[in-house]
Parts: C-alpha cells; sequence; structure tokens
C-alpha cells in the first residue's frame, strides 16, 4: 500500500489530518478514496500508523488511527551515489531504483563521455527528486534521498563529507567491490559514496583524476554491464555486505 507522509503536527491524539495539496490530490483525485477507506502514514519520526479517513472535505482530509507502530523501512547505512548522468528514461530509472535500494542522497555529474548536455541536467533536478518522492512512497521507507545539484567529478573527489569514496570502473580487475568493503572499517555513522561513471566509461583525464584522489577503484566483476545495471548491482552488493541484518535461522 502507497504511504503518505505527515508531520507529528498533523497528529491529534487518535486524529490525523492530511492537508498538503500533492497528498491530498494523490489520495482524493488519484487512489479516488472514500470515507472508510484505509491509507498509510508515516512521520518524521518513522512512526507508521494505520487510518481510515472520517472525512474528506475541499481541502482537508480527517482520519482516525486504528494502529501506530515504528518500522523503519530504510537503511542504517549511509550510503550515497554519484553517477553521471543518462539519457532521459535509463536516468529515471536510476533515480527510481537507487531510492528503492534505500541511498540516502544523489548527485548527478556531467563527465567526458556524458551525452547529457549540463545544462538539461539542471533542469532536471526537480523532476529527479520528484522521482524519487514517489519511489519512496511505493516502497515504504521512511526517509527521503535528496537529489542534489549537479557537481564535476573533480567536486565530488574533492568533498570532504564522504569518509570512504568508491569509484567502479569496469576495466580495472585489481581489486573487487566485495574485497574491498571487507577490508574497510564502516559502521553506521560513516558516510559511503559509490561512483558510477557514463555508458561509455570514464575518460583517461577522469582516471587519471581517480588515480590521484582518495577513492578505491573497484571492479563489479568480469561482465562490462550498462550503466544503469552498474548503479543496481554496485549499491545491491554494498547493502548486502554492510547492512545490519538478522542472521537466517533454519
Amino acid at each position: 500500500m502507497p504511504h503518505f507522509f505527515v508531520t507529528t503536527k498533523d497528529v491529534n491524539a487518535d486524529t490525523i489530518t492530511v492537508s498538503d495539496k500533492e497528498n491530498f490530490h494523490h489520495i482524493v483525485k488519484v487512489l479516488r478514496a472514500k470515507i472508510g477507506e484505509k491509507l498509510l502514514l508515516v512521520d518524521e519520526n518513522g512512526t507508521q500508523y494505520n487510518v481510515v479517513i472520517e472525512n474528506i472535505d475541499s481541502k482537508l482530509i480527517t482520519t482516525k488511527v486504528v494502529d501506530v507502530s515504528k518500522k523503519p523501512h530504510s537503511l542504517s547505512l549511509q550510503l550515497f551515489l554519484a553517477q553521471s548522468v543518462l539519457k532521459t528514461d535509463a536516468q529515471n530509472f536510476v533515480m527510481q531504483k537507487a531510492t528503492e535500494l534505500g541511498v540516502k542522497g544523489i548527485i548527478p555529474f556531467s563527465s567526458d563521455n556524458s551525452v547529457v548536455k549540463a545544462s538539461v541536467v539542471d533542469s532536471k533536478i526537480d523532476k529527479w527528486q520528484k522521482i524519487a518522492n514517489e519511489a519512496v512512497k511505493q516502497c515504504e521507507r521512511t526517509d527521503f534521498p535528496v537529489v542534489k545539484k549537479r557537481m564535476s567529478l573533480g567536486e565530488i573527489l574533492a568533498d570532504e563529507t564522504f569518509d570512504i569514496k568508491i569509484a567502479c570502473v569496469e576495466r580495472d580487475d585489481t581489486l573487487s567491490l566485495k574485497a574491498c568493503l571487507r577490508n574497510l572499517d564502516i559502521n553506521d555513522n560513516s558516510k559511503l559514496l559509490v561512483i558510477i561513471g557514463p555508458e561509455g566509461g570514464f575518460s583517461a583525464a577522469e582516471l587519471q583524476l581517480l588515480n590521484n584522489s582518495d577513492v578505491y577503484k573497484v571492479s563489479l566483476g568480469k561482465l562490462i554491464l550498462r550503466a544503469e545495471t552498474a548503479v543496481i548491482s554496485a549499491i545491491s552488493n554494498i547493502v548486502y555486505e554492510l547492512e545490519n541484518t538478522d542472521e537466517c535461522q533454519a
């Protein structure tokens, strides 16, 4: 069930009001929800409310809380993605899937082999944020990733915000992603940035930048992957290796 974000200011005992214009439109006009139907609401603290619609007027939905739970559908890992922008459909796909896989932020960058102009990238930031926000609702995350302004690869490599930077370089098989991760001291407070280049790979100048920077260059395996596939592969493997999960028991 898609969920909708509210704030604790909207919560009054066992009553929650939904007044946000976008949420109101989606619930009333798109889902065509009626009085008596159930909704799933989440506040900024990750508290989840199962509610029943009690009233709908021209601008406000009033609901009654029937169940409250704490279900933090978000990673404890502080994982970020820097990605060379792809053509429209592929880029939209990346924004959606990276969000579903739990990244905290996405930094688009223009590279030497990018096919998308920098001016186009700048004009798409708001749209990509909306795609990420919609993906959050669909996968029931309790936090929003931030799609940041465009940066250059040099600016990303110089950014001291991140504790660890890992660049996936398709033709460099010196170090695998798995081996790299297992030799790093990473905890829930560590900010980890994974960097994915363009479809044609990093240029010679960009590889030199990587070589001269405090960044780990890793391989995703023997196969040469499309850029959007590399994003999914890299993030999935990082989450598998580092995210704290309960072990299966027979």
